[in-house]
């Protein structure tokens, strides 16, 4: 039987686990990241937006495969991220 390891806890043979401080600094990046994302999905042209959109869909669970709970989060954070870039869509000269 497998044990369920904690995202923190080293494997055996693996890195030792990151430090609280080490967390902070990713969350850091990751929020760095999906602001940078959504900045540059603002400017895109639609059918790059769509091309995101049809990836979240990609990962999603295949009919008859088991659905991850991670997988389909991801999924879900990627079309948010396109949302929220349409919220940032620059404004057209008239």
């Amino acid at each position: 039987m497998s044990e369920r390891l904690h995202p923190t806890s080293p494997a055996s043979g693996d890195s030792p686990a990151l430090s609280n401080a080490e967390l902070v600094q990713l969350r850091v990046r990751v929020v760095a990241l999906e602001n940078m994302v959504i900045a540059l999905l603002a400017n895109a042209p639609p059918e790059q937006q769509a091309l995101a959109r049809e990836m979240a869909s990609y990962i999603s669970p295949r009919p008859g495969y088991t659905p991850h709970t991670v997988t389909m989060h991801a999924a879900d954070q990627m079309r948010s991220l396109v949302d929220r870039a349409d919220r940032f869509q620059p404004m057209q000269a008239s």
